[in-house]
């Protein structure tokens, strides 16, 4: 059961991750310009999801010309942190709801690492969603979290993103405080002690990762870098901490 349930994750992110990286090159843009439309040849964009390439025989030339991230790597990311999820919160009513929102989450990743933006159409829905679904999960036998808690969790993570904001605004955007509501939600459910490392080890991954670019020489202690994806990647391993220890 546990080997059919990671199967089955792994598969629906390789799935969705091939799908993402339109949407990503769509959403990558400068804050009020509109979601782009067209490819750098010209052609127009049809739907959000799905690969991001020319068609062959395009202006591009003969052959299909790539723009925005890799399919293959956005696929492979998606797919072990979904894999990863259903291994660690196994069968439960939870796991459902973290490997149905993880995608949503490497696409933050992915439009967060091309402008260093957050676009309020997918961090907001994304709180809501993870707070409604862990909610409906919390009904259901087997559950292995709380609700009120990740709610708490979600309101307190929000509120400590944006202290940090309003102390230093260049060093952090309002898209961080309000992807940090998700995160929250999600590092709450399973209680405080799970919420404080995501929430600490994000923290520690890009500080981790500012740091090592400024000993290389490639960034300036003042530079900004993309903190969502560190932020994603501490909340994940808060709930995979939280999910084996259930």
């Amino acid at each position: 059961m546990g080997t059919t349930v990671i199967i089955a994750a792994a598969a629906y992110g390789a799935t969705a991750g091939l799908a993402l990286p339109r949407a990503a090159y769509r959403l990558s843009v400068e804050p009020g310009e509109p979601w782009r439309g067209r490819c750098p040849d010209g052609h127009p964009l049809r739907g959000w999801l799905g690969p991001a390439r020319c068609a062959p025989g395009g202006a591009g030339g003969p052959v299909a010309r790539r723009y925005g991230p890799r399919a293959a790597g956005a696929a492979a990311l998606t797919a072990a942190a979904c894999a990863a999820l259903a291994a660690a919160v196994g069968p439960r009513p939870e796991a459902a709801v973290f490997v149905g929102l993880a995608p949503v989450l490497v696409l933050l990743a992915l439009v967060d690492l091309a402008v260093h933006r957050l676009p309020d159409v997918l961090t907001l829905p994304l709180a809501a969603a993870c707070a409604a679904l862990l909610g409906a999960a919390a009904l259901l036998p087997g559950a292995a979290g709380s609700w009120r808690l990740a709610l708490l969790g979600g309101l307190a993570l929000g509120a400590a993103y944006l202290v940090l904001f309003l102390i230093n605004p260049a060093g952090m955007g309002l898209g961080d405080v309000k992807l940090a509501l998700a995160l929250g939600v999600a590092l709450g459910w399973y209680g405080w002690g799970v919420w404080a490392a995501g929430a600490f080890l994000g923290l520690l991954y890009g500080a981790a990762y500012g740091l090592g670019l400024v000993l290389s020489g490639r960034a300036g202690r003042e530079q900004g870098f993309a903190f969502g994806p560190f932020m994603a990647a501490g909340a994940l391993t808060g709930v995979l901490l939280g999910g084996f220890g259930a």
